[in-house]
């Protein structure tokens, strides 16, 4: 496994525990840190090749997870970094990750916001940006 979180700096450890849960969700597909990474009024967008805007709520995505395989049992190598990280108040912050899975490196904005004590995913926009080597 690759992990980079160079970029974060002196970052708040209740985020670098959100990033954490966020890699395990994405390579295991672990649907107990699902419900506490992304907030039930989260959403996900893309707009793959500029054609189309894709737009699924937090139920609906929940759903798409958990109909697949993780890219751990499909023998995929866990490949994730933090490329940039700015927090602009107390409650409100954002990060670019990126990350290997399905044959693709992707890349998303993940719009954090702290509620009810604790940070969550509040939007995530995503793009597949090549193919892993």
């Amino acid at each position: 496994m690759t992990r980079d979180l160079s970029a974060v700096g002196a970052l708040d450890p209740a985020i670098v525990a959100l990033l954490d849960d966020y890699f395990d969700v994405m390579f295991f597909q672990d649907m107990v840190k699902f419900d506490r990474v992304f907030h039930p009024h989260s959403c996900l967008y893309s707009a793959q090749g500029g054609t189309e805007l894709s737009v699924r709520p937090y139920a609906v995505y929940r759903e798409a997870v958990v109909a697949r395989q993780s890219p751990s049992e499909l023998g995929e190598a866990r490949h994730e970094r933090v490329l940039m990280f700015d927090q602009i108040s107390p409650t409100l912050a954002l990060v670019r990750v990126e990350l290997q899975m399905f044959g693709g490196v992707m890349q998303d904005y993940l719009n954090l916001v702290h509620l009810d004590g604790q940070w969550w995913v509040m939007a995530k926009m995503w793009e597949r940006v090549g193919d892993v080597a």
